[in-house]
């Protein structure tokens, strides 16, 4: 069975922007959510700039009851926003708590690239060292799990199709969209939850900036501190946040009468096996063309079809790699490639979350028949300049855009592609 799947449903939680609304003003202005973390400074970082979502506690409050809330760290109320956001646009009910009726076919598929550190760091560790384990109480393990943030959302909404979480480091978020298209496109669900959700914490950070792959050279200017495609990159911000799709099967959505955002028409998963200039922290650029190739394959789209791109693009030396990588499996040279952004300039590198937010701002993008702007990137990088015509340094109005591909590219050398494609009906 080989079904269509579409989305009808997404919700966010982003640096620059809590709700779809929000966060797509957000983008078209080209706004930063970047900003001084006093805790980082405390914690004597190089890098004191960071995307963290702004009042995330009073909408959960706003959202959940109190006893839930105290089991809830912040990937997930990150996630769980997202989720119900989600949920309620593509037009169902919220369960009642007490209801009995479980959703057979809906699952969900939210992944996280680091899990629930923040909750390790701030209690586990210290309170088990201090011989106070009995004070963890009892969601400490919940908290903790990966997949406590994907088994949270499905008592929330009383999903009973497959749930699960995923972790493929920095393509996690793109990675579970794509898990979830195979579910639906083989019959197996009528519906999924996708995305991924990483919570703002120094403990998720702390290792990137031990690793000097974060940018130390705008604390005194956060907005200006992500620049992916720039020649001034000084690597990447860390960032947080959560975004959520809803794919459902066309027939499904048809049935319900729904509006259809996008239609996801391939996905491309693989690895670059450590070769070839591939390692644990870097990208083999064949497996990155391969992996283009193949969801343009599974779409059954030819790469001159292509009209915009949403890179992966960290602002750290990887990102004259990536563009070349675009350029050669589309074979579109300086010119002709199509239009190419960066969400990450706007919000920073959300982890495991940031395959999903940037691909909620790529269907909002193809939606709206526009590219935001790839901001702090004035000075091109060299090796990039040549297709600067490509970069929209301010919004780009793009009515007749109908095919947008969004990639991930993460630790391990691990990849995912999707191909987005314009609803019309």
């Amino acid at each position: 069975m080989t079904r269509r799947v579409v989305i009808t449903g997404m919700g966010v939680i982003a640096p620059n922007g809590n709700g779809l609304r929000d966060f797509e003003l957000a983008l078209r202005k080209g706004q930063s959510g970047v900003r001084y973390i006093e805790k980082l400074a405390e914690c004597k970082f190089a890098c004191r700039v960071a995307g963290a979502p702004q009042g995330v506690d009073a909408l959960a409050e706003a959202s959940f009851a109190e006893d839930e809330l105290m089991a809830m760290n912040m990937s997930h109320r990150y996630g769980s926003l997202a989720a119900l956001e989600a949920w309620l646009d593509a037009g169902f009910a919220r369960p009642s708590p007490d209801s009995d009726t479980v959703d057979w076919d809906t699952g969900a598929i939210v992944g996280t690239g680091i899990g629930g550190m923040d909750t390790t760091g701030e209690k586990v560790i210290p309170l088990t060292d201090a011989g106070r384990v009995r004070r963890l109480g009892s969601t400490a393990v919940e908290q903790v799990m990966a997949s406590g943030v994907s088994a949270r959302i499905s008592g929330q909404l009383a999903l009973g199709n497959q749930v699960t979480t995923n972790s493929s480091a920095c393509s996690t978020g793109s990675e579970a969209v794509a898990m979830g298209y195979e579910r639906i496109r083989h019959g197996l669900a009528e519906r999924m939850l996708c995305g991924g959700s990483e919570a703002a914490s120094h403990y998720i950070w702390a290792g990137f900036d031990s690793m000097r792959v974060l940018n130390r050279g705008s604390n005194d200017e956060p907005e200006k501190a992500s620049r992916p495609m720039s020649a001034s990159a000084g690597g990447f911000v860390p960032g947080s946040g959560a975004g959520i799709l809803m794919l459902e099967s066309l027939e499904s959505a048809r049935e319900r009468g729904v509006r259809i955002y996008a239609e996801v028409a391939g996905v491309g998963l693989n690895c670059g096996g450590h070769r070839m200039g591939g390692s644990m922290t870097a990208p083999n650029p064949e497996s990155v063309r391969r992996c283009i190739a193949l969801a343009l394959a599974d779409a059954g789209v030819a790469a001159a079809e292509v009209d915009a791109i949403n890179g992966h693009l960290t602002a750290t030396g990887a990102d004259p790699k990536e563009v070349t990588a675009w350029a050669q499996a589309l074979g579109r040279g300086p010119g002709a490639l199509p239009t190419i952004t960066a969400t990450k300039s706007l919000i920073g590198h959300a982890l495991g979350a940031a395959g999903a937010i940037e691909t909620v701002a790529s269907v909002l993008m193809l939606r709206g028949g526009f590219v935001h702007p790839s901001i702090n990137c004035e000075d091109v990088h060299p090796e990039i300049e040549p297709h600067d015509a490509s970069i929209p340094h301010t919004l780009r109005e793009l009515p007749e855009m109908k095919v947008l591909i969004k990639a991930g590219f993460g630790f391990g050398d691990v990849n995912a592609c999707l191909v987005l494609k314009k609803w019309q009906d």
